[in-house]
This record gives C-alpha cells, structure tokens and sequence, in this order.
C-alpha cells in the first residue's frame, strides 16, 4: 500500500491505499484513539480479493492533520468522509468500527444521494452500553502524561485486553504512537478529541437511530462476542432499525474486533461484499 492525501473539510486526510483504483472500492475507518494501522491484515486480503483499499485516518488521528480548534463534532467528521468520497471514482463499501462506524453510518444515513454501496458497522449500535463506553473511554484517556517507552505502552495494552494474547513485537503498537520532542510516547491522536465527542450534544442515540431508518444500501454488522459496548439487545434493537441487516458475532473477540480476531473478521466482511 502507498500513503495517499485527501481533501477533508478544511484539513487534510492522510490514507493508505492500495490496489487496482478501477477495481470496486473499500474505505476503512478506524474507530476513537486508532488509526488506519488498526486493521490488521484486513486491507491486505481486501486488496488480494479484488478491491481498491483506502484505510483513511480521521482528523485527528495519525497523519491526518489535527484541528487547529480542537473541533472534532460528528458534523466535521462525516464533513470530511463526504469530501474524501467525492474524490473517489465509485461508490465505496464503507467499514466502520467504533466512531469510524458511527461517522460511516450518519454518512450514509443524512446525505440524501446514495454516497456508499454498502454499509459494515463493526461491533458499535445506535444504543451503546453507557458501563462499557466510560471503560474505553477511560482507558483512551488515562495516559495524559504518554509511556517512557514503546514497551510501556504494551503493558497498558496488555492489562486492558487481558483475553488478547501479547504480540511477540511492538512494531504495530509503535504505529499508533508518537514520539515528542519530551522523548515520551504518546497515543498519536489529539488529547482534546475525547473531551469534544464527549461534550458534543450530537452524541445521542437519537440522531443515530435515524440515519439507521435512512440506510438504502446493504448493510452488515459485526459485533465482538465479548463486546463490553454492544449486547444483544443492542444487536436487536439495530436490527428492528435496518430489519434487511445482515448480522455476525465473532467468537473470542471484544470491542476491538478486527484486532483481537483479525482472521475471522476479514472472512466475514469479505463474504458480505461478495455476496450482497
């Protein structure tokens, strides 16, 4: 894959893409706290099935730019994923986990063109588990003062996905970091990012709700079997809002589904866009 720039709105959206750009495309969008490293080897089996793979930074994260006002409201954000889609040649599969889910499904669901080909909500709901949104936000936030080292880093990791097994190297953990000029590192995204959703009265399940009922391509969600942010009645209600959603729970996965069973969520995804 090659690093590629986008037009967002107002900044610039940093990707990887790869593969045949006439070929049918995919746009991955990392959830909160992530960046377009987090997908495992998703994009690779993309790209070896036959699609055009833009993973895509959102602003804030990684090597996109970063708000010079700290402004990172659910408007701005699907602002930004509208103008990276206009730049492409065709409609997109849009796989969204986490907040890149939420922004991909108001996306679809408030534009009133049809701006996708088909929807891929990984392991997040219009109705969240409010104990399981404060625990990852906690976690997404605990570290003001960054790790003394990349190792460090694993260890928080570690105590915070107890049933993921350790990595044997750091190389992918040290993509979601940044070293600063203090010689510590630091979640590579902007502290304030948080304290903007948070804040934002836009965060509500109402407004996702209905984009959901708006939804008018194909749609799939992925949940993680220990998912501490979606339940089953989440699944449910979810599916009462899109009742022609395909659904899938992966086995020995929680929130970070494509990180802790990259294996089984590339097949799902990849038989969902083969078959729809």
């Amino acid at each position: 894959m090659k690093t590629q720039r986008f037009q967002g709105h107002g900044l610039q959206m940093t990707a990887d893409v790869g593969g045949d750009p006439t070929s049918p495309a995919v746009v991955l969008l990392h959830g909160g706290g992530q960046t377009r490293h987090a997908w495992g080897s998703t994009a690779r089996a993309l790209i070896e099935a036959g699609w055009y793979v833009i993973s895509l930074d959102l602003r804030g994260h990684g090597d996109s730019e970063w708000d010079p006002n700290g402004d990172y409201s659910l408007d701005l954000q699907v602002a930004d994923l509208r103008s990276v889609l206009k730049q492409l040649p065709s409609r997109p599969a849009l796989v969204g986990a986490s907040l890149g889910g939420l922004v991909s499904l108001l996306t679809v669901g408030e534009t009133p063109e049809l701006v996708a080909s088909r929807l891929v909500l990984v392991d997040v709901t219009p109705m969240l588990d409010p104990e399981g949104e404060a625990r990852v936000l906690g976690f997404m936030t605990a570290y003001p003062q960054g790790f003394s080292s990349v190792e460090e880093a694993a260890d928080a990791v570690a105590a915070y996905l107890p049933h993921r097994p350790r990595p044997s190297s750091t190389t992918g953990l040290q993509r979601n970091l940044r070293l600063r000029s203090d010689g510590r590192y630091y979640w590579h995204w902007d502290p304030r990012l948080f304290d903007r959703l948070r804040a934002s009265p836009q965060f509500q399940a109402a407004r996702y709700e209905a984009a959901a009922r708006n939804v008018r391509v194909p749609a799939l969600l992925v949940r993680g079997q220990q998912s501490e942010l979606v339940s089953p009645e989440n699944v449910r209600h979810f599916l009462d809002l899109i009742p022609s959603a395909r659904y899938v729970d992966v086995a020995g996965a929680g929130h970070m589904v494509a990180g802790d069973r990259n294996d089984a969520f590339s097949a799902a995804v990849l038989h969902f866009l083969k078959s729809s």
